[in-house]
């Protein structure tokens, strides 16, 4: 079983530790901690008619969203709503949620970390968020980083929630409830278990 590899003390790694599960890794801080429209700044927006639901009625009124994170080149869209704001917001929310599954940044576990990193978990840790973890959904703007800083902890560790009780002040079955809350962040811990020779999680 191959366990994670730590960087120095008090100095958080530039480029992913080896050991780690192979995965996009950038530098902080996780560009889900930007504001929506912050966010938005940094990406390319692109517009496309597009065929579904709704037949030649919703070709003729509505436009797909098409949005690239510049930095990462992770790619999110929505067509499914008429109007082209609207496909805008829901495509925005969707990219946030990609990139909290498909991005790693540095780690708490690896040393300290950039100040909106830890104004977040400071907000999560004083009780304006604590309890509600696992039952907040997809479109909460705050979903995005909470799993986002969750992950990046769990690829930390190599894929053990119970390692992070203490920091998170959750259960490890809490913590687990809360990434099955977002399918393709199970797949990722999973996948990180499997790299580290872990059993999978039931």
């Amino acid at each position: 079983m191959s366990q994670p590899q730590d960087p120095p003390e008090g100095q958080a790694p530039k480029k992913m530790p080896p050991s780690r599960y192979p995965i996009e890794y950038a530098g902080g801080p996780h560009p889900t901690l930007m504001p929506p429209d912050q966010l938005l700044k940094h990406c390319e927006l692109r517009t496309q008619r597009r065929s579904g639901p709704g037949g030649q009625h919703r070709n003729k009124t509505s436009s797909g969203v098409f949005l690239t994170h510049r930095p990462t080149g992770v790619v999110a869209e929505a067509t499914e709503r008429r109007s082209q704001a609207d496909n805008r917001g829901v495509a925005l929310q969707r990219l946030r949620m990609k990139l909290a599954v498909e991005i790693r940044t540095p780690s708490i576990l690896d040393g300290p970390v950039s100040d909106p990193e830890q104004a977040f978990r400071q907000m999560r840790a004083s009780g304006t968020m604590r309890g509600k973890a696992t039952r907040l959904a997809d479109t909460n703007p705050d979903k995005a980083p909470l799993l986002a800083l969750l992950l990046n902890d769990l690829h930390a560790c190599g894929g053990q929630p119970r390692q992070l009780t203490e920091s998170w002040q959750m259960t490890g079955t809490a913590i687990v409830r809360l990434v099955k809350s977002h399918p393709p962040a199970l797949k990722l811990l999973q996948a990180i278990r499997q790299h580290h020779g872990l059993r999978p999680l039931s």
